[in-house]
């Protein structure tokens, strides 16, 4: 059974307004630096990285599974809402809303939370001005899988904390190191930095790249740059870059989703860390 007596919504209040907004307004989840998330996959994945939640809802019928219970009794602080069916519906994205609804604060990271834990040879990867959901929460789990140490946000971009992002990244955001890139000059700053104290590669992409990757022995220490969907990678960016690649294609069309390709990079990366030759 439940650890305390819930809340209980049946009309839209002022905390429904609330909850609404964190799943659907951008601004709001800046505000109060909460994250949404549905879904049991999203939920485990928030908990196993150790973000606190803040609030935890359900439906106001029925009885939960273990789990969801066990999410009750693991977070006590957490306010608990009892939810009316209806408006639970409301909340959810789903056509079949999932068991528990939840929001947690957000992990912040900045440059200062990089000097307390440095490598040897850093894997960092930056996306520059990210414009799609999907695109953005598929290459957070391909650098979660392949084992990048940060990922860099560079200009006006996304929400990274869009649900949308949270389940196309199957929950990998809350296991990234995200940090958000305020200026130019503090970015050339952090490069010099790593130039002088690791000797970083800076590897940019592009259709267009003069180096096929076929030709390279990509490694740590390294930085892969990714650019725009559309765009691609600013003018800047580039002429900060050691080398551009180009993944060599045989199709008709000629280029790649900025989500497959960076996935490629990434693992020609973590391939050649323990490929002797």
């Amino acid at each position: 059974m439940k650890g305390k007596r819930p809340y209980k919504i049946s009309v839209k209040n002022a905390e429904f307004q609330v909850l609404s907004a964190l799943r659907t307004n951008r601004s709001k989840r800046s505000q109060e630096k909460e994250v949404f998330v549905e879904g049991t996959e999203g939920i485990k994945q928030l908990i196993e990285a150790g973000w606190e939640i803040t609030r935890i809802l359900f439906r106001d019928e029925g009885n939960l599974s273990h789990w969801g219970e066990s999410v009750l009794h693991k977070f006590p602080t957490a306010k608990q809402f009892e939810i009316s069916p209806n408006l639970y519906g409301e909340l959810s994205e789903k056509e079949n809303p999932s068991e528990l609804m939840v929001t947690a604060k957000i992990r912040q990271y900045d440059f200062s939370d990089l000097e307390l834990t440095k490598k040897e040879k850093p894997f960092y990867l930056l996306f520059d001005r990210p414009s799609d959901l999907g695109n953005f929460g598929s290459i957070l789990r391909s650098a979660d899988a392949f084992g990048v140490d940060t990922v860099f946000v560079l200009g006006h971009s996304i929400d990274v904390y869009d649900p949308k992002v949270i389940r196309a990244s199957l929950g990998s955001v809350f296991h990234t190191k995200l940090i958000f890139i305020e200026s130019h000059s503090q970015w050339e700053t952090f490069l010099k930095s790593e130039k002088e104290r690791c000797g970083i590669q800076i590897v940019g992409t592009d259709s267009l790249g003069s180096q096929p990757l076929r030709n390279l022995k990509l490694k740590p220490p390294i930085l892969i740059i990714l650019g725009n969907e559309a765009k691609g990678m600013s003018v800047h960016l580039k002429s900060l870059c050691d080398r551009i690649v180009n993944i060599p294609m045989f199709g008709v069309v000629n280029s790649l989703n900025v989500s497959c390709a960076g996935s490629i990079l990434l693992w020609e990366v973590v391939k050649n860390i323990t490929d002797p030759d």
